[in-house]
């Protein structure tokens, strides 16, 4: 049974055209394929780093756009002033991560023949590394969107691994969380992590990729909420990969594998309503909600 506020879904020729009742507008980071920058809140392109294909990334604090590449990672202040530069070891294949870190660090994860987890420091320098266990050689299905947690752990999701792993500093493996569950279709479902988010209640919320699913799961491991295509109209979910949990309770989930004038990014409530959706050009592999309706978020607009 759909749930259906604050948008009026019709079918039309066995698709959905979606319009909401209320207007609610995003602004954010778009990390994809295409296009590398931000969207405005009438979903219009607002800025450009200038290089398609970004896998990960923020606005920071200051203002400054943080862009992992497949080889490369960099800052660029609003000016496009390069201020900060990672280039990708010789021994390993490519980059996934960045996230820059309280300590002034930049994390960033390497994959290839020696899966790694590195902090950087402001000169570019290797100060952490952390071995990674991803269960595969296949570098690009190594590992997706590492964080480093408040207690100094990492979390981290192994696609093919069917785990999200959480490894102490020394690398060790502290906890797994299983997305294999029998409830998630088990491994013939491809529920491959993709972003793992540690949320404010010991929870974690992972997306699972082939397997079109997003599940929070508990402090133990245990469905806590789960949101599949069976919940929603139009069936948004198309290769699940970037996330982020909204200080309402909201999840906004991008739909990597959205074809066309679908679905690419939406917003869906606890309740598992729709409340907001973009649907413009660009393929969205991570993204950040920057402001809402004219108020910023936790990161100030660029300018």
């Amino acid at each position: 049974m759909f749930r259906l506020t604050m948008l009026v879904a019709i079918v039309l020729c066995g698709s959905w055209s979606v319009s909401w009742a209320e207007d609610v507008r995003h602004r954010f980071l778009l990390v994809g394929p295409t296009f590398t920058g931000i969207i405005d809140e009438q979903g219009k392109e607002e800025w450009d780093t200038g290089r398609a294909g970004g896998r990960d990334g923020f606005v920071l604090e200051n203002g400054n756009v943080l862009i992992a590449w497949n080889n490369e990672v960099r800052e660029l202040t609003p000016e496009k002033k390069e201020v900060f530069r990672y280039l990708k070891s010789d021994e390993n294949k490519e980059l996934g991560t960045v996230q820059r870190l309280e300590n002034g660090n930049t994390l960033i994860t390497e994959l290839g023949l020696k899966p790694q987890l590195l902090e950087v420091d402001a000169d570019g320098k290797v100060v952490i590394r952390v071995p990674l266990v991803p269960e595969t050689q296949n570098a690009h299905m190594q590992t997706r969107m590492a964080r480093k947690l408040p207690s100094g752990n990492y979390l981290v999701p192994h696609l093919l691994a069917f785990a999200v792993k959480e490894y102490a500093p020394d690398g060790q493996v502290v906890r797994v969380i299983k997305t294999d569950l029998a409830e998630l279709g088990g491994r013939a479902a491809e529920t491959w992590p993709f972003t793992a988010i540690r949320l404010d209640n010991g929870g974690t919320l992972v997306t699972l990729t082939h397997g079109n699913q997003v599940v929070e799961f508990d402090a133990e491991g245990n469905i806590a909420w789960r949101l599949s295509n069976d919940d929603l109209p139009g069936e948004p979910l198309a290769d699940p990969c970037g996330a982020q949990r909204l200080a309402n309770g909201n999840t906004v989930i991008a739909s990597y594998a959205a074809k066309r004038d679908a679905i690419k990014v939406f917003e869906v409530t606890p309740e598992k309503d729709i409340v907001w959706r973009y649907a413009g050009p660009h393929r969205v592999h991570e993204l950040q909600v920057l402001s809402t309706n004219g108020t910023p978020l936790a990161q100030p607009p660029l300018k």
